[in-house]
């Protein structure tokens, strides 16, 4: 993991953006695992609220690329396929990266069309407006374009 030589004050935060019909998702935080983690809820508050998730079962995901933001990509695209595979949705993940290898967990539950009331659903993490990479200030940003 790589360290600046001073600490953010950051907190880790989760936003949306809006990009034409599709949709941003952004995760800041301290950390490149913590901007990490921050997209994945973002990517679920494209769905619907983290909040109404109980993490009652959990999953875990590993995958390797080239750059930090092919590994952001081929990360939420590893969430979408677990969503869609076993018809869950997460409110918790923890990630940790050696080098460009990341691994993470994620815990949810199953979706309940009537407690959660999915808003859309998530097809893949695009190149569009992809970014991850530590900003001047030593905090972390981990962005990009979800196609619903």
């Amino acid at each position: 993991m790589t360290q600046t030589s001073q600490a953010s004050s950051v907190s880790p935060q989760a936003e949306l953006f809006a990009h034409g019909a599709d949709i941003g998702v952004r995760g800041i935080g301290p950390t490149r695992e913590a901007a990490f983690e921050q997209a994945a809820v973002a990517l679920t508050m494209a769905v619907t609220d983290p909040a109404e998730i109980a993490p009652k079962e959990t999953v875990e995901v590993a995958c390797e690329a080239p750059d930090d933001g092919f590994l952001l990509v081929d990360w939420l695209n590893a969430l979408i396929y677990e969503m869609s595979a076993r018809h869950l949705v997460f409110s918790r993940f923890a990630v940790s990266i050696a080098g460009q290898r990341l691994e993470g967990r994620a815990w949810g539950e199953p979706i309940d069309r009537l407690r959660h009331r999915p808003a859309t659903e998530p097809k893949g993490a695009t190149y569009t407006e992809l970014r991850a990479a530590a900003r001047a200030d030593g905090t972390w940003i981990a962005q990009c374009v979800v196609d619903v």
